[in-house]
C-alpha cells in the first residue's frame, strides 16, 4: 500500500497535525487496514496507533503498538527512509516486532528472547567500541514541536566526539539500523511509543541497549 501511494504523492491528501507536523491519506488509510486485519484475528485484543489513537480490548494482555508510516516527511518527499512499525506488548512486555520499510524492501523481526532478524537473516549490533570511530543517526521532533527543551545542545556535544552523524527521517529505521551495526547509536527527544516500541525490541534482541538519558531501561518513548 506505501509502495503504491508512493508513486502518486503529487495526488496525496496531506493535513498539517501542527506548523510542521503532517499526516497524509496513506498514513490512515495503512493504519485502517492494519487495524482491520489485526482486529479479524484478535478481536479481543487492544490496538494503538499514531492517528486513531487506542482500542483497549477485552483480553487486556495483548496490545498492538502501530505506526502506519514513521517519516511521513521523507515519504511525502520521495525518499527511502520511512517505514511501517508494528509491536505487540504481552502482560506490558514488549513480546513481537516488525518494522518493513517498503522502499528498501527491508522486514527487521524481533521475538523476545529468539533474537532479530532481517529477512530472515540473524542481526546484531555494531562491535565497535571507540567513539571517535562510531557513526550515530539522530532526529529533531523536539524542534518540529518548537520545544525549548530541544536536541541541538545534545548534537553539538556529541558530534565533535564521534565519527559522523546521519539523519534519516525514521526513528524506527533508525533503530534498525543499530540493530544490524550499519550506525553505533541513536538518540532522539520527544518520541512516542508507537515510533519506538518495534525498534527497542529489536535493538534489545540484536544485543544492543536502550534506556532514556538516566540509563533507565523501562522507556515510554520520551
Amino acid at each position: 500500500m506505501a509502495r503504491k501511494y508512493s508513486e502518486a504523492l503529487n495526488d496525496l491528501e496531506v493535513e498539517k497535525k501542527s506548523e510542521k507536523d503532517l499526516v497524509s491519506e496513506a498514513d490512515v488509510a495503512i493504519e485502517q487496514y492494519l487495524r482491520k486485519q489485526i482486529s479479524s484475528h484478535y478481536p479481543d485484543h487492544g490496538i494503538l496507533g499514531e492517528e486513531e489513537g487506542e482500542v483497549i480490548g477485552n483480553n487486556s494482555e495483548y496490545r498492538w503498538i502501530i505506526d502506519p508510516i514513521d517519516g511521513t516527511a521523507s515519504f511525502l518527499h520521495g525518499q527511502p527512509f520511512y517505514s511501517i512499525s508494528i509491536a505487540i506488548e504481552k502482560e506490558g512486555e514488549l513480546y513481537l516486532a516488525a518494522i518493513y520499510g517498503p522502499a528498501l524492501n527491508e522486514l527487521f523481526m524481533a521475538t523476545k528472547g529468539q533474537g532479530a532478524t532481517l529477512n530472515g537473516c540473524p542481526i546484531k549490533v555494531s562491535t565497535e567500541k571507540s567513539m571517535t570511530s562510531a557513526i550515530y543517526a539522530t532526529g529533531f521532533a523536539c524542534l518540529r514541536s518548537n520545544l525549548k527543551h530541544n536536541n541541538l545542545p545534545y548534537l553539538t556535544t556529541l558530534l565533535p566526539q564521534i565519527q559522523d552523524i546521519r539523519r534519516y527521517g525514521s526513528a524506527a529505521l533508525d533503530l534498525c539500523f543499530v540493530a544490524a551495526g550499519r550506525v553505533e547509536g541513536f538518540w532522539e527527544l520527544n518520541l512516542n511509543i508507537y515510533d519506538v516500541a518495534a525498534g527497542i525490541l529489536i535493538v534489545r534482541e540484536a544485543g544492543g541497549i536502550v534506556s532514556d538519558f538516566s540509563g533507565n531501561e523501562k522507556i515510554d518513548g520520551q
